[in-house]
């Protein structure tokens, strides 16, 4: 019997394609399970804190926005003016809902942003290496895997939440 294969599932597809495409689907796919964990939701639903900390889902969606600017462009092909944040009040303020902010912007602030660490990422070679101001040095091939790390970490973080929120769960 033949099996067939999800095509949402990127990182099932990529299961023989060469490094890049293996990294790249799975970051792909931990983005999209983010999102997907805000699809449905009201505005007040995601910014509902459910845990101790000042974990939401929206927050999480605005958290990984900045992380996803840290690492590609910030790093990588820096515009100027483009300052890697690394306090902790940067990283607070990563997670800081303003009023104004909706699941509409914020996920459309996220799309772009993995739009363009994509394009920057695909520029140059897995081996590139950039100064980063706290590790020294970093591999295009490092960032990619730890930002494979970092939103797998957040989008199980949602996933937990939007069980909380209204009993949903699952990546897909």
């Amino acid at each position: 019997m033949e099996q067939t294969i999800d095509p949402t599932l990127g990182p099932v597809l990529a299961r023989t394609g060469d490094e890049r495409a293996v990294l790249t689907s799975f970051l792909d796919f931990h983005r999209a399970v983010l999102l997907r964990k805000l699809r449905g939701l009201s505005d007040a639903d995601a910014r509902r804190r459910l845990v101790p900390s000042a974990t939401t889902l929206a927050g999480l969606v605005k958290h990984l926005t900045l992380v996803e600017r840290n690492w590609f462009p910030t790093l990588l092909a820096p515009e100027p003016g483009d300052v890697y944040l690394h306090s902790e009040e940067d990283a607070v303020a990563s997670f800081t809902l303003g009023d104004h902010e909706s699941i509409v912007g914020l996920t459309e602030a996220y799309e772009r942003a993995c739009a363009r660490s994509r394009e920057v990422a695909a520029s140059v070679d897995l081996d590139h290496v950039v100064p980063h101001p706290q590790l020294g040095e970093v591999s295009v091939r490092w960032i990619l895997v730890h930002m494979i790390e970092e939103t797998a970490r957040h989008a199980g973080h949602a996933d937990i939440l939007r069980e909380l929120t209204d009993g949903e769960c699952g990546a897909l």
